[in-house]
């Protein structure tokens, strides 16, 4: 099948019937799991070869570099994504942190919204400002403070694709028209919406990070991360990559996260967690699809309800993010949503009475997960920087599984009659 015939393919067709890099010895359909470390060759020559890249199809040396389950991984989310470049590692935060070692430096500065996931923000405020980068954070609603933020310094605007917790919705073909006039890279958190809901080239991002533990792992069976490189920035412009050379076709960003970056932090994938997620990935619009409709369906009822003073979900007419939301998503915009009572302890009470949904975090598993961010991710942080962060202590944030939405209905209403 030409490549070209195959991106032609639906999402799905495409996933589930992406080939091996190369034929495996026994002819299986689903990739085994390579769970060793290293790998022999014939001869001296090969094996220098393979460390020097002068094989014509690279070589697996050593598993924390490369792997055949990892990299049969990267070439669904390649195949699914439309990405130049995929490299997977071992979390969602890993994602986020290789990808801004490899670009930020001392002195440079990154523009970003203070409405973020709390580790995002921690890793920016703290871990690299204690390295010299300057975090500057901006309304990403204000295009001209996203503007006037940028200097010669700025290595990268940062956003997420709709803000954790609270459903913001960046206008990312507006941001990139202002970046790519000033030079500067779109780095976007996608993990809310995946590819079969959301085109990230056509929006104008760069580069993408995505927790894969979230949507692509298929029920939360595993950690794991992944930064794609769509080959749309010119890497020129950028002070800590302009003297690496391009080759080959990566991008002198590619070049650098897997040839150094990657490489020397560590943080690789377990091959067991890329086999789990390449299956999570041949069910990924099936699951998305029933657990997004079943959010707006539970967001609506919500909105109704009298004990419930606000609801977060960007299709919702009442939302200021409807607009842009309909224009950049495919269907409904994901299985999260959110909801304010009257206060903490109604919130509390209200979870205390669920019988089906879990008091757990993380997003986008099977089973449907509640939690009171301010008490939970945001706990540690103190009251002046959560309201910095814009953190509300009467909010709930709802991640909608696959369990039949009448009854999920039901556990909401009965946990409502008492608060």
């Amino acid at each position: 099948m030409a490549d070209k015939d195959f991106q032609k393919k639906s999402f799905s067709t495409r996933i589930i019937n992406e080939r091996f890099g190369k034929e495996d010895a026994h002819r299986s359909i689903t990739m085994p799991v390579y769970r060793n470390a290293a790998f022999e060759f014939p001869d001296s020559e090969s094996i220098a070869a393979a460390f020097q890249y002068r094989e014509d199809i690279p070589s697996h040396t050593y598993s924390r570099i490369t792997n055949p389950t990892v990299e049969n991984l990267e070439q669904k989310i390649k195949a699914a994504s439309g990405a130049e470049n995929v490299q997977m590692v071992a979390s969602g935060m890993a994602a986020i942190s290789n990808t801004f070692l490899a670009l930020a430096y001392a002195g440079s500065n990154i523009v970003t919204s203070p409405h973020l996931f709390g580790n995002t923000f921690s890793f920016f405020k703290f871990t690299l400002e204690a390295f010299g980068v300057e975090v500057r954070f901006v309304d990403t609603d204000n295009i001209e403070e996203i503007a006037s933020a940028i200097d010669e310094n700025t290595c990268a605007f940062f956003c997420e694709l709709i803000t954790n917790p609270h459903l913001e919705v960046a206008d990312l073909p507006q941001i990139s028209k202002v970046l790519k006039a000033q030079n500067i890279p779109l780095i976007v958190d996608t993990t809310i919406v995946p590819w079969c809901g959301f085109d990230a080239r056509k929006a104008g991002v760069d580069i993408e990070v995505v927790s894969t533990t979230k949507y692509i792992s298929g029920g939360a069976t595993s950690i794991g991360g992944a930064i794609l490189d769509y080959g749309t920035f010119d890497w020129e412009h950028n002070q800590r990559l302009k003297s690496v050379k391009k080759t080959d076709g990566v991008s002198q960003f590619t070049f650098k996260l897997k040839r150094e970056i990657a490489r020397n932090i560590g943080a690789a994938m377990d091959p067991e967690a890329a086999y789990l997620q390449s299956l999570g990935m041949e069910t990924l619009q099936l699951r998305f699809e029933k657990m997004s409709a079943s959010a707006y369906h539970l967001a609506q009822l919500l909105e109704q309800h009298a004990e419930v003073m606000k609801v977060g979900y960007t299709r919702l007419e009442s939302s200021p993010y409807k607009a842009i939301s309909d224009e950049l998503f495919i269907g409904n915009p994901g299985a999260m949503l959110t909801f304010c009572l009257k206060d903490k302890q109604a919130c509390y009470s209200f979870m205390d009475r669920l019988r089906i949904i879990r008091r757990a975090t993380n997003l986008f598993d099977n089973k449907s997960l509640i939690i009171h961010p301010e008490s939970t991710i945001y706990g540690t942080f103190s009251p002046d920087m959560k309201m910095v962060m814009g953190i509300e202590d009467n909010l709930l944030r709802l991640s909608v599984g696959l369990e039949d939405m009448e009854d999920l209905q039901n556990d909401i209403l009965q946990a409502l009659k008492i608060v």
